[in-house]
């Protein structure tokens, strides 16, 4: 990667509504070579596709949980039965295999309290093999996760 594939990269990040033209320009190229760039960026894996970042407080969840589940086993059976428990639940957003005292880090978005209380018992509660479930609650987010740093070299 050069200086206009990274810079590509970081502007695609901060807003990837940009027109190709307006890319092109912001990092000194053609239209055709900024395209390319893109495509080949694309091809590479390194664009793994494109979204909209949504408020969450706008859309009524303003509640975020974390919650440690520790597996009665860590065989890879019971890994296995577990994040495919954990991908059919929507409520769930985030699953992180961890190191450490828990064996899973979750993310959930809730209305409310009560709101949490019935993802706790519909969703978080029927997940196979839990052994336990420690739930922190998020006072403030601080800093949002905007995208990845990118390596200059």
């Amino acid at each position: 990667m050069d200086r206009a594939d990274i810079h590509l990269l970081e502007a695609l990040q901060r807003d990837s509504t940009q027109s190709i033209a307006e890319l092109a320009e912001s990092a000194a190229l053609s239209t055709s070579a900024c395209h390319r760039r893109i495509r080949a960026l694309e091809q590479s894996g390194i664009i793994s596709g494109y979204g909209a970042r949504l408020d969450p407080k706008r859309l009524g969840l303003s509640l975020v949980v974390f919650v440690e589940i520790t597996l009665t086993s860590q065989s890879h059976e019971a890994m296995d039965r577990f994040e495919k428990a954990v991908r059919d639940f929507d409520d769930i957003l985030d699953c992180n295999l961890m190191s450490g005292n828990a064996d899973y880090l979750l993310r959930v978005a809730a209305a409310d309290l009560e709101q949490f209380d019935t993802i706790h018992r519909e969703c978080l509660a029927r997940l196979p093999g839990v052994s336990s479930m420690r739930s922190s609650f998020s006072i403030r987010n601080i800093k949002q996760w905007r995208g990845y740093p990118i390596a200059r070299g």
